[in-house]
């Protein structure tokens, strides 16, 4: 499952515990073979193997596509849905050698088996589990608020944090910006999602084709409450109940992509990206990474397709004028550096244990040029314990809360973790890089609703150079013990910790 709850928990929350989220490179090119062969089959295929699901990446126009479509069949593979906008064809098939096969078609770029466990009927970055909030506590809160605050605010010291209660008394964002969460599911029954629930840009992706039947995009019972969360921090309406957002007033949609077992499998977060670009999402936060590969190596030809696929999914969006969020995921890894062990791939069969380059094996998406890196700190500013980093890597910081026993936060809060909303009115508590990067989601859906004309490229501008530049620091002993537990490179503009800074959403309204 990528970022959410697997070993390397996904990039999505922290609850009590850490979780794990990864960065992303560039995309792959699948080596196609020397003889490319045309769509006509040259003998009986197997279709007695497990049952994979596979991204086919394509070249040329419709006529390309359609050609290739006819080899698909002939290879022992039926067409789920085909995003010609993009060239990516999404494919089940039972023939083992079906991806070997397809790669020696004309117009193919590169093929890959999105899993490698069969398909059963029918990830995030978050770690640990979630702290749900007590009526004590609530009450607690509620005796605490003052002036406008909503009666749970007082415990969100990450709002002030990054200035978004001093934002909120300029404007709550505008409703005509709408942040999807591409992740577990959305609750938008919540109190506190509802007033800005956008069902128009809601969909439920997990079989790689959008599915809008009215709910579809909610987590079930069992399911995690990961993307609730998040969405919660994004976007919870300052309405006189619970817990405020970054961004109030602009809308949020639930793009679900992650499978009853809680995988994030490719031809969802494509189906996600799709969806978002062209039903008028101006952001989209994704706090996982893509399973089953926590970094998925170019020169692999199933991994590689992999991130082609995702790359133009993410790609088209942006052209679109969409800005892609994304946590870095949780394992305190150097994302800079030559080498990082790799220790929980594949997470939905047999993992092994391999050495990676992080410049040649991306996580996904976080990792993809263009989409915005983020890291996590706690309540003291520092970078959270568990959170991934990498000068060159790590675009802007944000929130993702912390051990309170590293890193406290001043009274009235009482946890080093993010306080927002979980599903059936509830609410809790998680940490992690996923909780992050839904802060600088409803940043960026601040500069966007200040500047409504702006693109893509200008809301990440804009989301760097209003920052608060955060220097390393001093040696960085997160738990004291006199051990050095990571190391910062890079000035206070611009370094491995914090990117171009910590976000500021008060500047987010005012530039």
């Amino acid at each position: 499952m990528a970022h959410l709850g697997s070993r390397r928990t996904r990039a999505l929350s922290l609850p009590v515990g850490l979780a794990l989220t990864a960065s992303l490179g560039f995309l792959p090119t699948a080596a196609a073979s020397a003889e490319p062969m045309d769509a006509q089959p040259t003998a009986a295929v197997s279709t007695d193997g497990p049952k994979l699901s596979y991204v086919v990446n394509t070249r040329g126009g419709h006529g390309t596509v359609k050609q290739v479509k006819k080899a698909i069949a002939a290879a022992g593979g039926t067409v789920v849905i085909a995003y010609d906008q993009i060239g990516v064809i999404v494919v089940h098939s039972q023939n083992p050698d079906f991806a070997q096969s397809i790669r020696r078609v004309r117009g193919v770029d590169s093929a890959g088996a999105t899993r490698t466990s069969p398909i059963v009927p029918q990830a995030t970055t978050d770690t640990g589990v979630e702290q749900p909030l007590t009526a004590a506590q609530a009450k607690a809160a509620s005796a605490k608020a003052t002036g406008d605050q909503d009666p749970m605010e007082p415990l969100q010291w990450d709002l002030p944090a990054i200035k978004a209660d001093q934002a909120h008394k300029r404007t709550l964002g505008s409703s005509k910006v709408t942040v999807a969460v591409i992740d577990t599911g959305v609750d938008d029954t919540h109190p506190d999602l509802a007033p800005n629930f956008d069902r128009r840009a809601s969909a439920n992706c997990v079989s790689g084709a959008p599915d809008t039947t009215d709910g579809a995009w909610r987590s079930k019972p069992g399911e995690s409450n990961h993307g609730t969360h998040v969405a919660g921090t994004i976007a919870a309406a300052k309405n006189g109940i619970g817990v405020t957002g970054v961004a109030p007033g602009v809308k949020v949609a639930g793009i679900k992509v992650a499978n009853p077992d809680g995988f994030f499998y490719t031809e969802s977060i494509v189906c996600g990206f799709v969806w978002a670009a062209e039903h008028g999402v101006d952001v989209t936060n994704n706090s996982y990474f893509t399973d089953p590969w926590m970094f998925n190596c170019k020169n692999d030809p199933d991994q590689g397709a992999l991130v082609d696929a995702v790359a133009r999914a993410t790609r088209y969006a942006e052209r679109r004028g969409t800005v892609n969020i994304a946590s870095s995921g949780n394992s305190s890894f150097d994302l800079a550096s030559d080498a990082i062990e790799d220790t929980g791939s594949p997470n939905d069969s047999t993992t092994v244990t391999r050495t990676i380059n992080p410049r040649e094996c991306l996580d996904i998406p976080v990792q993809l040029p263009g989409v915005v890196t983020v890291s996590a700190t706690g309540a003291k500013g520092l970078k959270a314990s568990y959170s991934n980093y990498g000068n060159g890597v790590i675009d802007v910081a944000a929130p993702g809360g912390d051990s309170t026993a590293y890193q406290t936060p001043a009274p009235p809060a009482t946890s080093g973790l993010i306080l927002s909303t979980l599903p059936n009115g509830e609410y809790g508590y998680k940490a992690g890089t996923s909780m992050a990067s839904p802060h600088v989601a409803g940043v960026a859906a601040l500069i966007k609703s200040t500047h409504p004309h702006a693109s893509a490229a200008a809301v990440k501008a804009l989301l760097s150079a209003e920052a608060d530049a955060t220097a390393c620091g001093a040696p960085y002993d997160i738990d004291g013990d006199g051990k050095i537990d990571a190391v910062c490179e890079g000035g206070k503009n611009r370094n491995g910790f914090y990117g171009a800074g910590v976000v500021n959403a008060l500047n987010a309204v005012r530039w």
